[in-house]
């Protein structure tokens, strides 16, 4: 398996440090309920700022026989140390600014010092704190490369934060998580490191030099506590402790602990008699505690619990993505000798997503009784006996070459060939025009192979954003007709799809048009929740593959627009049914295309059925968002089945304007992209505008339509189109 040194380090980094991060993780997770455990005792004080040391300390001596101690912990809580009336000693949290006592010291549940240790140090004292020292070290290594492969991905420093192309659940959370929490896992490795080097005395003396020096001064009275200037100057905020001299002895002194530095004052006059800052050591010991723990902060602590659980969906999520990656990868090639092949597949993947294609294909073709070895793009050699050259491949980071298919230009340039018959190729790539470099390393591969002569092209290059099945087949069905070689591939899985089958009553139906497309009106038997763009699946027979319709909301009536195939199961079964008549079907969320809530405007783009979500739409629109919609059909009978609900829609104000294309009318014919390109500037002005694109029809039209919309925004606008998408402005459902 090739990997790029960024993705093999992030991956050894986890392997090596896995179990070690697996316990500190969980226990995080128990710690980090501590602090909000005890700030929840509720003994904090408001505003110490507000109260002089001076203050509390004369309302306290007022209280108490003796005072010993006063402590102010990260809470707000004081804790004083006292000798009662009584003559007892005495430890209690108290309201500084009456002396009433509020409650008794926080003690440690056993379940918290269980986990502390094992957090710390594995049960195995100065081992096990070397282990864990390292396991942060090695978490930092791992979010550091982490960032630097979330960057590679996505192209550039100003697009860190940038929308990520959702290609599964656990690689899109992985991502979204590592980017949202990249600070406090940095943050919490870093002061784990930290506090671990400190238990082995790696750093300077943390200790500090304030041994008094007295000078013999004339005996003079003693000065009132409340008198002390140093303790009239001084809020609670800025105070750590106090410790109150053990006699009256004139050489025994108050040792006061500020947050910046200790001091030692004369119980005599409040002079200052030593005082020293504290060093760079301490202060960072005692930040790095506090970030660690979220000592002080239920917030930071909340963040703590949540970065924990982060780190735990890493390990699950990150190993799981490691595994897919190898299955993917694995290729049984039925001929193992590959220059006894007739047809080559070149792969390039990153993640292992487009091998799952590329052995779609092989399959096809070995059905046909062909000789195909399958294999990456490094592995690029002579391939003696070769008459098609296929190449399936996706685009990584900037432009980039995936890694298993970095070393292909310099090999091709390399290896020569002999004199022979032309070599057939092919070639198609993977992305998602989320992206600027939208397929541009398989826009290489194909000029390329396309400047060698040993090379001709077979078909152009085809783009199939975001890994659409339906794009890819329709490729299938091109290559099939273009090399006369009936090539056909498996429907994909219907586990997808495995939504618990509904009752419908079929309501209504028109006749079938001139291109036999019919529109059908199901009616739910149960209350189901759903929204136009949803989609129907529907499956006939139990070995057939599920066929996904484009649903429209009417009321609570499922409308779809269908157009019956020859040989097509869903489509003739749904044209055998007559009214009353009962079907059986799954509705299947689609969030990411349904009719935006709040949008300036929006512009619906669709030919043939593709309409169908778009008539739901328009009937919802009830805030009357002006919308605009292109459609492109064959011929003027070909849009009869639907101007029904067109001139509802524009009589009623939830349709602004409708732009018509047929193909079939005029000699010249015109397609809904030629529409698009022709209105170019209107194009431009509503997505400088904000407006919302919606696209649905087939993956044919997409294509080109994808690039006559990028064409419009770099020349009007001179911004890539995925910049737009990039904002969300453009949705769409292609099959």
């Amino acid at each position: 398996m090739t990997l790029s040194i960024w993705r093999y380090s992030h991956l050894m980094l986890a392997l090596v440090s896995g179990a070690f991060l697996l316990v500190a993780a969980s226990t995080g997770i128990v710690l980090a309920f501590e602090p909000i455990v005890k700030t929840a005792q509720g003994y904090d004080v408001a505003d110490l700022e507000k109260q002089t040391l001076a203050e509390t300390l004369h309302i306290v001596q007022k209280q108490y026989d003796e005072v010993l101690e006063l402590r102010i912990d990260a809470d707000n809580y004081v804790l004083a140390s006292v000798i009662t009336k009584q003559g007892e000693n005495a430890r209690f949290y108290i309201d500084p600014t009456t002396g009433a006592t509020l409650g008794q010291p926080y003690e440690k549940a056993a379940i918290f010092k269980f986990t502390t240790t094992l957090h710390r140090s594995l049960f195995l004292k100065g081992t096990g704190r070397l282990f864990v020292g390292i396991a942060s070290f090695l978490l930092l290594l791992i979010a550091i490369t982490g960032s630097i492969l979330i960057l590679k991905r996505q192209g550039s420093i100003g697009r860190f934060i940038a929308r990520v192309k959702r290609e599964s659940f656990e690689q899109y959370y992985h991502i979204l998580f590592g980017r949202l929490f990249l600070i406090p896992i940095a943050l919490v490795a870093l002061t784990g490191v930290y506090l671990s080097m400190e238990k082995f005395d790696l750093f300077p003396s943390s200790q500090i030099n304030t041994d008094p020096v007295f000078v013999e001064e004339a005996p003079q009275e003693l000065l009132a506590l409340i008198d002390f200037p140093i303790f009239k100057s001084t809020t609670l905020s800025e105070v750590k402790s106090i410790v109150f001299p053990f006699s009256k002895d004139p050489e025994e002194y108050f040792e006061l602990a500020l947050k910046d530095r200790e001091v030692q004052l004369s119980q005599v006059n409040g002079k200052v008699i030593s005082e020293a800052p504290y060093p760079f050591v301490t202060i960072a010991s005692s930040l790095s505690l506090a970030v660690h723990t979220g000592e002080g902060s239920i917030v930071w602590s909340l963040v703590l619990l949540l970065t924990s659980c982060s780190v735990l969906f890493f390990i699950y999520s990150g190993f799981k993505m490691a595994w897919q990656r190898k299955r993917k990868r694995v290729v049984t090639n039925m001929v193992e000798d590959k220059d006894r092949c007739e047809f080559i597949i070149l792969v390039g993947s990153e993640t292992g997503g487009t091998y799952e294609f590329a052995k779609h294909f092989q399959k096809a073709l070995l059905k046909n009784g062909k000789t195909v070895f399958l294999t990456a793009l490094n592995s690029y050699s002579p391939f003696r006996k070769a008459k098609h050259l296929i190449v399936f491949t996706a685009t990584y980071g900037n432009g980039e070459a995936p890694s298993n298919a970095r070393q292909f230009e310099e090999l091709f340039k390399n290896t020569p060939l002999s004199n022979r018959t032309p070599i057939s190729f092919s070639v198609v790539g993977f992305g998602s025009i989320l992206y600027p470099d939208y397929c541009q390393f398989a826009i290489d591969v194909d000029t390329l192979l396309a400047t060698n002569a040993c090379f001709t092209r077979s078909m152009e290059l085809h783009k199939i954003n975001d890994q659409s099945y339906e794009a890819f087949k329709s490729w299938v069905q091109e290559w099939s007709n273009k090399n006369a070689i009936p090539v056909q591939i498996k429907p994909r899985s219907d586990r997808k799809y495995n939504h618990s089958p509904k009752s419908f009553e079929l309501v209504a139906r028109t006749p079938s048009n001139v291109d036999d497309t019919f529109l059908v009106r199901l009616r739910p038997k149960d209350k189901i929740n759903f929204r136009s763009g949803d989609l129907l699946a529907i499956k006939p027979e139990k070995q057939a593959a599920t066929r996904l319709y484009s649903i429209a909301k009417m009321n609570t009536d499922i409308l779809l627009s269908v157009k019956r195939h020859r040989h097509g199961l869903c489509s003739n079964h749904l044209d055998s049914l007559g009214e009353k008549d009962t079907l059986e079907a799954g509705v299947k969320r689609n969030p990411n295309f349904h009719f935006p809530k709040k949008a300036r405007s929006v512009v619906l783009i669709c030919n043939g059925t593709g309409i169908a979500p778009f008539l739901g739409m328009l009937y919802e629109n009830t805030r009357q968002i002006p919308v605009t919609l292109f459609w492109g059909g064959r011929t003027k009978n070909s849009y009869a089945v639907y101007q029904e609900y067109i001139a509802n829609a524009l009589k009623t104000g939830n349709l602004h304007s409708i732009k018509l294309a047929y193909s079939r009318e005029r000699e010249e014919k015109t397609y809904v992209q030629d529409l698009v390109f022709k209105e170019a500037d209107f194009i431009a002005g509503q997505f400088n505008k904000g407006a919302t694109f919606m696209i649905c029809g087939s993956v044919g039209m997409q294509k080109e339509l994808l690039e006559v919309l990028n064409e419009i925004t770099r020349n009007r606008l001179h911004l890539p189109l995925s910049d737009f998408e990039q904002n969300e402005q453009l949705k769409m459902d292609c099959y």
